[in-house]
């Protein structure tokens, strides 16, 4: 019975967290650079990112179920996985402060395995690696991710 109850919990802190992801533009945001190098993009995201997400941005196996540490695996940021459907200020936050932190800003509760880069990278880095992984998404994800980081920039 303790091992349903903790997955339980798991699992509505995760949907808090999705819920929260898929409709906030984030609280630490700076404005997207005008400037973006995507080469150098992959390049950080080959030296901070690919170690977790995988050096073709496939994640990590089983990256929806909880491991023994009660976190979940780092997900893909292909076409196959969830980054694309969150808008650009979220990916920012998520990256800049970290799972915890950033979610923590909105009120939610959740251990996240994510790491904040935040002092390691530049803000303008931090952008050109969300852009660098948002290039390699096929056209429609790219335009609804699109989408979504307009309307959350407006507001809704």
């Amino acid at each position: 019975m303790p091992r349903y109850l903790m997955l339980s919990v798991i699992a509505l802190g995760a949907a808090g967290a999705a819920g929260w992801l898929m409709t906030t533009a984030g609280a630490q945001r700076e404005s997207t650079p005008e400037s973006i190098d995507i080469a150098q993009g992959e390049n950080l995201y080959i030296e901070n990112c690919a170690s977790c997400h995988g050096a073709n941005l496939e994640g990590q196996p089983d990256w929806r179920s909880p491991g023994p540490d009660g976190l979940l695996p780092a997900p893909p940021h292909d076409e196959t996985g969830h980054t694309w459907h969150h808008p650009d200020g979220v990916l920012f936050d998520y990256t800049k402060l970290g799972g915890r932190a950033a979610l923590a800003l909105q009120g939610v509760e959740f251990e996240s395995g994510m790491p904040g880069f935040g002092d390691q990278l530049s803000d303008a880095e931090i952008w050109n690696i969300i852009s660098y992984v948002k290039s390699t998404w096929p056209e429609r994800q790219r335009a609804v991710q699109a989408e979504r980081s307009a309307a959350a920039a407006a507001g809704r």
